[in-house]
């Protein structure tokens, strides 16, 4: 990298030995990180970083390298059996992304017929009712945070009512949640998770106390082939998982969508002038500038080559989403936002077996709710009198904590 310039050539030369790029306090790394990931993969797909979370990561920014990693099962999520890892976790982290096969297997069976294309679509209606009645309310002030008043409610309603807690304090939840995915501080997070914890332990107790024809109804009630239940750890770990990333990634979906048609007036007139371009406009947000910046770490379980590099056994691997799909190799053009491009293939979702689960009912209400916000929002534009939210931070979620507009 000794003639690499730019960013990530300015992040080395405060390296230390035992990593490549030191990334803590890099100018502007959370609001654009791309420039920092291309510099990267000039140098090659895979290196040692130093960030302000972690001492030394292993960080794949190589398409083909994150793909092969994201699929290999030499890679281990679960850390609990490493060597020096502690032996037991929160509850609220027992759940299957965060499990290998046999336990991801099971637990993923469990929900995955609940996010089949037939049931998905069968949500289409009530998504669709419940994206006019935001925009009912948002649309008379001529103004609004486009994520309080859409991005967000939208997903966090519809996973509520699939899960069954309808009446779910979701402001409360919503700080929870962001305590627990994106903490300002170690000290947050730690109270965040006893409490997310206490409160979804609360939440499954009543669901014991009165069942109904919903998903965690179901879950509490589950039994595999073999007569065996979920313990009340797995059933706070699923109740976190469908919680949390049944709204997260959706509401970032949304929000850096918009951004990203505003950021580019041709393609949001291209878009306007042909609804038909929206499947494949969804698919290019979620490349361009996905939800989800990195997938959660991977262990290998043995030394493991990628790209040219020699990962230790048990070393933490972060595959960067947002860097692989800006990887030249892959698409050309990378850093354009063209809604007509081929965006297949892209890694937003991941890939292999923890591909996400809810992707077709995120899609689903991306789409819905980008086209009818365009359709009665025909002079969208953004809100400049209001400021710009702030990033949020981490390398987990991509994305600001609002998006003003007016129209």
């Amino acid at each position: 990298m000794s003639e690499a310039s730019g960013p990530a050539a300015d992040a080395r030369a405060d390296a230390g030995p035992d990593v490549d790029v030191d990334l803590r306090g890099a100018k502007d790394f959370t609001a654009n990180p791309y420039p920092y990931y291309e510099k990267l993969r000039a140098a090659g797909p895979v290196h040692t970083v130093r960030t302000d979370e972690f001492e030394r990561v292993w960080l794949v920014v190589g398409y083909e390298e994150a793909r092969a990693v994201l699929a290999d099962q030499r890679f281990a999520k679960d850390w609990r059996g490493l060597p020096g890892a502690p032996g037991e976790s929160d509850p609220i982290f027992l759940n299957m992304l965060e499990l290998d096969a046999p336990h991801h297997t099971r637990l993923r069976k469990l929900v995955a017929r609940e996010f089949t294309a037939r049931r998905v679509e069968a949500l289409r209606p009530r998504v669709q009712q419940i994206t006019d009645e935001l925009l009912d309310a948002m649309l008379p002030a001529g103004r609004a945070d486009l994520v309080d008043s859409l991005a967000f409610p939208l997903p966090m309603t519809v996973i509520c009512e699939l899960i069954g807690v309808p009446d779910l304090d979701r402001n409360a939840f919503r700080r929870l949640s962001n305590g627990v995915v994106t903490p300002a501080s170690p000290e947050q997070e730690q109270e965040a998770v006893r409490a997310m914890n206490a409160y979804l332990g609360e939440l499954i107790g009543e669901k014991r106390r009165s069942p109904g024809d919903d998903l965690m109804s179901a879950l509490v009630r589950a039994r595999d082939e073999e007569g065996d239940e979920l313990s009340p750890d797995e059933l706070v770990g699923m109740a976190f998982l469908l919680l949390v990333a049944g709204h997260e990634t959706t509401v970032n979906l949304i929000a850096n969508g918009v951004r990203a048609l505003l950021d580019h007036p041709d393609q949001l007139a291209a878009l306007r002038a042909d609804p038909g371009l929206l499947d494949g406009a969804v698919e290019e947000m979620l490349r361009y500038d996905g939800p989800v910046e990195t997938a959660t770490f991977r262990y290998p379980r043995e030394q493991v080559e990628i790209g040219s590099r020699v990962v230790p056994a048990g070393e933490p691997v972060l595959v960067s989403l947002a860097g692989a799909d800006r990887d030249h190799a892959r698409y050309p053009a990378p850093d354009s936002f063209d809604i007509r491009r081929d965006a297949q293939g892209h890694l937003a979702f991941g890939h292999g077996v923890h591909f996400c689960v809810g992707a077709p009912l995120a899609r689903m209400e991306g789409r819905i709710a980008i086209r009818t916000l365009l359709e009665r929002c025909p002079g969208l534009e953004p809100d400049a009198e209001a400021g710009e939210s702030d990033w949020i931070p981490g390398l987990l979620i991509r994305g600001r904590r609002g998006l003003p507009v007016r129209w």
